[in-house]
């Protein structure tokens, strides 16, 4: 009788030699070596690459100022000039008299603030230095407020900046109002801040 042939035992796995384990050892740790060379070249590279990297800045182009711009500028140093010669109380009387009259009809400067202001909707930059240089003209007339004292009749009582902002609204007002009407308007605006006697 035949003996019965047993089936191979798959559940064992094969054994390599050992030295095949240590050959593939040994050369799988000299590619990782070799692997993290190669990363460690590609870094000191890009490093030096980056750090010889020059930029050069474009030149910035300031736009040219405005008729406008410019006007607003020279007023408001005429202004703030007023607080520098010491007149007094009168200063702020003479700063609200030059801004009527400068913002009053038939005066150009409302008219090319306008057209400035519309040019300037589509430019940022413009809109800015506009917006700055009539800051410069509140700024002027609010040094003269600070340096104003009180007159005998108390005038609205609210901070110099926010004074400063309201007189120079009501004068920029002046330009829609028909130059009859010009003289009436200023004596508004002296008898609200406390410089000229209310009548009545």
């Amino acid at each position: 009788m035949s003996r019965p042939s047993r089936a191979p035992d798959r559940s064992q796995k094969r054994r390599r030699p050992p030295k095949a384990r240590r050959a593939q050892k040994a050369d799988g740790s000299r590619k990782a070596g070799h692997s993290k060379k190669i990363e460690r070249q590609k870094i000191g590279r890009s490093t030096k690459s980056a750090g010889s990297r020059r930029v050069v800045a474009a030149p910035v182009r300031l736009p040219r100022p405005t008729a406008a711009e410019l006007r607003l500028l020279t007023l408001a140093q005429e202004v703030a000039g007023l607080a520098r010669d010491a007149r007094g109380p009168h200063a702020l009387d003479a700063a609200v008299q030059k801004l009527a009259a400068a913002f009053g009809p038939p005066a150009s400067l409302p008219g090319e603030v306008f057209q400035a202001w519309v040019r300037s909707r589509s430019d940022k930059t413009a809109t800015l230095a506009l917006a700055w240089a009539r800051e410069q003209v509140r700024l002027g007339l609010q040094d003269v407020v600070e340096r104003t004292p009180k007159g005998p009749r108390p005038r609205i009582d609210v901070d110099a900046a926010t004074l400063s902002w309201l007189l120079l609204a009501a004068c920029e007002a002046i330009a829609q109002e028909p130059p009859s009407a010009v003289a009436d308007r200023v004596r508004s605006i002296l008898e609200l801040i406390g410089h000229v006697p209310a009548t009545g």
